[in-house]
């Protein structure tokens, strides 16, 4: 589960986190309203679970209460890489010296948090030199210490005089990251003020959605009209599904799979639209259902089902695929590799069946090249 900024600060603060003063507001009245309690100049920032806000025009400074009404009117509605802005964090500007980056995240190989920080903050992280990151793991049964924040501090190059604070935001931030089941905590930027005074001018808060249970409190942020709409429809339906930037969608049974499929996918030239797990049971209906996520986003060109028959019979798989064509209008082209239990009667089945739609591939590899191809209009569905 994703946090809006706002939110995340909220947590921040609990945790003794330094955020500046703000005020949700969800129209322009409200914004106004805001602004003038905080006092001037205030910043109006778009809340929305995606990076970008800035470059998008989703971040303003206003100067007095017109400014702030009117630019909370220009940003309400608008369209940000996709998602819809439904509310805005009307915030006391900060008076910035120096913006750094830090970030604490599960890292699944070493299977210990991993802290970073760097002192490139403001700008993507993937735009970063590596050797600008200081990176530190950190063991769960002894926690983060002081010195593990000194340690990054200078591994960092940060300006001397903020060592000690900035260690002491990363052991907040920390036990943000422990206490709340968090995947990512991000701060970027983390910036020192003109009265070198370190604060989280952001916050990007990622919870692991199987700990919500003995999370009440966040769960009950949950907000379905800041989600894309495609996870909103997924996560109601209990289907594991995130969006991607392409125009491929991928559907397969078991995240390994997915996984792998996305990774072919990309080696053969496409862009995924997706990751949609549908488990490793799935029956008819529930691949109905798969499929409906799937194409509601309009970005998808061509589908690629990826499906090793275990616990799941390719027949079953079959059926699910021919159901869901049946009930639901499918305007591109299908490429549908089986294997595994019951595939050769899950391939009859897809022969029998004769729809122009289908495209049947042995291998990863060639589903891969033939979907990629599909996409990109060489072949007409």
């Amino acid at each position: 589960m994703d946090l809006l900024e706002y939110q995340g600060k909220q947590v921040f603060a609990k945790h003794g986190v330094p955020v500046p003063e703000g005020m949700h507001a969800d129209t322009p009245k409200a914004a106004r309203g805001a602004a003038e309690k905080l006092g001037f100049p205030v910043v109006v920032k778009a809340q929305v679970q995606i990076g970008g806000r800035g470059k998008a025009g989703g971040i303003k400074v206003a100067k007095d209460a017109d400014e702030a009404e009117a630019h909370a009117e220009a940003i309400l509605g608008m369209d940000i890489r996709g998602l819809t802005v439904h509310e805005v964090w009307i915030e006391r500007a900060s008076d910035i010296d120096t913006e750094y980056y830090a970030a604490i995240v599960f890292d699944r190989s070493a299977k210990m948090p991993l802290v970073m920080l760097s002192a490139e903050g403001g700008m993507e992280i993937e735009e970063v030199a590596d050797e600008k990151i200081a990176r530190i793991h950190i063991d769960p049964l002894i926690g983060f210490h002081s010195f593990h924040g000194r340690q990054l501090a200078f591994a960092a190059d940060i300006d001397s005089d903020v060592i000690r604070p900035t260690g002491a935001m990363l052991a907040k931030l920390y036990e943000v990251f422990e206490k709340r089941d968090a995947m990512l905590v991000e701060v970027n930027p983390l910036i020192v003020t003109k009265d070198r005074e370190v604060m989280a001018l952001d916050a990007k808060v990622s919870i692991d959605d199987n700990a919500l249970g003995r999370q009440p409190e966040i769960a009950d942020m949950r907000n379905p009209s800041a989600e894309d709409p495609q996870e909103q429809m997924a996560h109601e339906r209990g289907i594991t599904y995130v969006k991607l930037d392409g125009d491929i969608g991928i559907l397969g049974n078991g995240a390994g799979l997915v996984m792998s499929t996305l990774d072919v996918v990309a080696q053969a030239g496409g862009k995924p639209a997706n990751f949609l797990d549908v488990g490793g049971g799935a029956k008819a209906e529930e691949i109905v259902q798969a499929l409906e996520v799937l194409l509601s986003d309009d970005k998808v060109k061509a589908v690629l089902f990826n499906i090793f028959g275990g616990i799941t019979r390719c027949d079953e798989v079959a059926n699910g695929i021919l159901q869901a064509l049946d009930q639901i209008e499918i305007k591109v082209p299908i490429v549908v590799r089986l294997d595994g239990t019951n595939d050769e009667e899950g391939r009859r089945i897809l022969a029998e069946a004769d729809r122009s739609e289908l495209h049947p591939a042995k291998t990863m590899l060639e589903a891969a090249d033939m979907v990629v191809e599909m996409a990109n209009g060489a072949v007409n569905a």
